[in-house]
């Protein structure tokens, strides 16, 4: 047995348990056990932790799904998603990028963008309404100021159904992956501007999109000047880089940022041209996963309980945000 112990940060390890499908581990600022209580259906896994589970304790999930080019046959999906989400007791639901539409060219989705304020983000913040639960809604293709282009938008809705924030994506995936194809978002995709959190009932949440993982500063900067505690990522990974690099980065964001990190991907074979890797993951700010589906290329959901108790301790215990140096200052020590 592995004992890992950071002055009042205390974690069992046995041989028999294995990353991957690791239950919600409770943490507490002096003793936490990893429980087993995890339970699972064909498209909601559920992974909580120990019946003493704190009062700063709130329900999440995040949703793994294979979005297509019907745009009615999505939001059915997304529809029966949230039902399974709002049942389970979930507070905050997120989907992965481009939930509402993937299409077979790069011109389908500008076709098919609309404003905020248009019919298809207002399908949405109904189904937020009607399920009474906070909508995390990755990647919605919002129309551009042009008619070529359009902003890839991360809207978060309220139970009410009112949009409470919206960021639009700064890094655009403009790549040419080995031994794959190549991408260019910003033929189509106009970059945004503004790096944005937005309080919840869940907690202070940092938005991103997709590719924005592999940016460091945009989340130091929700951390260290926004105050997030939990860090959104929705995407859709290419097969090739989520097999290199999707966990990894994300463990990374959650430890170097002491966030939780909530990742919606999409999965699986969207048309002949596209695939994405899946991997639907919650993981918790001392880079633990919390939450995970057994298959990372089915359609469902991944349900966790998120303790901001632990945030805290993790901060106190290892207080980087006092530690860290400034820009100056490396800007100094550089010359």
């Amino acid at each position: 047995m592995e004992r890992m112990l950071m002055k009042g940060i205390y974690r069992l390890n046995t041989p028999s348990t294995k990353i991957h499908s690791l239950p919600f581990l409770q943490f507490r600022a002096s003793l936490s056990v990893a429980g087993d209580s995890t339970m699972s259906t064909n498209s909601v896994r559920v992974a909580t932790g120990d019946s003493t589970m704190s009062t700063n304790s709130v329900r999440v999930a995040a949703v793994q799904m294979t979005s297509i080019t019907d745009l009615a046959a999505n939001f059915t999906t997304c529809s029966r998603l949230v039902e399974e989400a709002a049942s389970a007791g979930a507070k905050l639901l997120c989907f992965p990028e481009a939930f509402s539409f993937v299409g077979t060219n790069d011109g389908d989705s500008v076709r098919i963008a609309q404003p905020l304020d248009g019919p298809i983000m207002d399908q949405y913040c109904s189904l937020a309404r009607e399920s009474s639960i906070w909508l995390s809604l990755g990647g919605f293709q919002e129309k551009g100021s042009d008619s070529q282009h359009l902003f890839n938008t991360h809207v978060i809705v309220d139970d009410t159904g009112k949009i409470r924030s919206t960021y639009r994506k700064i890094h655009l995936f403009d790549v040419d992956v080995p031994g794959g194809r190549v991408y260019k978002e910003s033929s189509f995709t106009e970059s945004g501007k503004h790096v944005v959190a937005v309080d919840s009932p869940i907690g202070r949440l940092g938005l991103s999109v997709c590719y924005d993982l592999r940016f460091p500063d945009i989340y130091q900067l929700l951390r260290f000047q926004h105050g997030a505690q939990i860090l959104l990522v929705p995407s859709a990974f290419t097969k090739l880089t989520g097999e290199a690099h999707w966990e990894i980065l994300l463990r990374a964001r959650a430890i170097e940022n002491q966030c939780y990190v909530i990742a919606a991907a999409q999965a699986g074979a969207h048309n002949h041209k596209r695939e994405s890797y899946g991997d639907t993951l919650i993981i918790d700010p001392w880079g633990t996963v919390v939450g995970r589906l057994p298959d990372r290329s089915s359609t469902g959901i991944v349900v966790a309980d998120i303790d901001l108790s632990l945030v805290d301790s993790v901060r106190e215990k290892m207080p980087i945000a006092e530690q860290r140096k400034s820009f100056q200052f490396w800007k100094a020590a550089a010359l």
